[in-house]
């Protein structure tokens, strides 16, 4: 948002689980959906930019397709909407034995975290003020239990939203979209290395073109967070999207 600059009227919407928001299931992603959809119904928007990264542009599409007057265009940013194959595979892990699960939840202070973050891969490639909004942001004070801080979205949450991706294939959702939509991809390597190498892009190479009117932009050089490893890059498309012409092909 800062990279914008002014002049824009920015929503964004801590979805359940996360944040400021209630810490109550089911965390299965088509409910992300439906409260991204009811959300957006209930300001309303109109015709606005959507922008989701991660589990955020699989919610945003789901939404767009139920409600196509909230949004005029879809910035995608590496989404986790997966190759139709990759559905009919269990995943590895359930909530309860997902390595988040195992997350460390209480941190003396925000700038504890962001030290204890700058040298660890992938939070070590983000570019450090993204990283220092992400601590800040993502603690609440660890009430009542104790001192500290403890993270807005707790370990045994963050690992039930994971298991709720499973067979989550919303191509019927997909092909429903008529608005333009520009995808952003990560790299692609020829094998994950376990379910949380988030070094390359889950996201389908044949997303964009599953959407009537998609356009597909790889970018090699960046891991799944690219937001937060490029937010300038982000805001050039929010820009290019909403110049006259629509910054198709940008």
């Amino acid at each position: 948002i800062r990279e914008l600059g002014e002049g824009w009227h920015a929503v964004a919407l801590d979805l359940r689980g996360h944040g400021r928001s209630e810490k109550r299931g089911p965390y299965d992603w088509r409910q992300f959906g439906d409260d991204v959809a009811a959300f957006a119904k209930a300001l309303p928007l109109v015709r606005a930019i959507g922008v989701g990264h991660s589990m955020g542009g699989h919610a945003i599409v789901q939404a767009a397709a139920r409600h196509a007057d909230c949004f005029s265009q879809l910035l995608l940013v590496d989404p986790v909407i997966m190759a139709p194959d990759a559905y009919a595979a269990p995943l590895p892990f359930d909530g309860a034995e997902h390595p988040v699960a195992r997350r460390r939840n209480v941190w003396r202070s925000p700038e504890e975290m962001i030290e204890r973050f700058a040298s660890r891969s992938p939070f070590s490639l983000w570019r450090r003020d993204v990283l220092a909004d992400y601590c800040r942001h993502g603690l609440l004070p660890n009430q009542p239990d104790g001192d500290g801080f403890a993270l807005a979205c707790p370990p045994a949450v963050e690992a039930a939203i994971y298991a709720g991706s499973a067979g989550r294939d919303i191509r019927a959702q997909v092909a429903a979209v008529a608005q333009p939509v520009i995808v952003l991809r990560a790299r692609r390597k020829a094998r994950r290395d376990g379910a949380m190498d988030f070094s390359q892009s889950p996201t389908w190479d044949g997303l964009a073109e599953a959407f009537a009117n998609g356009f597909d932009v790889y970018l090699p050089e960046l891991t799944h967070f690219i937001p937060m490893q490029r937010p300038d890059l982000v805001a050039d498309h929010v820009r290019a999207l909403a110049a006259p012409s629509g910054g198709w092909g940008a």
